[in-house]
């Protein structure tokens, strides 16, 4: 590789996530100064890892699921 450069494979060992990840992260753009050469990415010793911005705190798990409905109260 160029010398100040990374490979996808290392920054994945250097920043403890998956390639994919670090794909994913390129393609988006949310690497700054990585370069894509061909089918490889490049990028720099000194690119800071993103923060994740990925929702792990289950916000909006079952958001789907509606409460059940209150059947309306007869006048009497």
């Amino acid at each position: 590789m160029i010398d100040g450069y990374l490979t996808i494979r290392e920054t994945a060992e250097r920043w403890g996530i998956s390639k994919r990840r670090v794909q994913i992260l390129c393609s988006e753009g949310r690497i700054e100064g990585a370069t894509r050469f061909g089918n490889e990415w490049a990028i720099p010793k000194s690119a800071l890892k993103p923060i994740d911005r990925r929702i792990t705190t289950g916000q909006y798990k079952n958001w789907r699921k509606k409460p059940p409905e209150k059947e309306p109260e007869a006048l009497d």
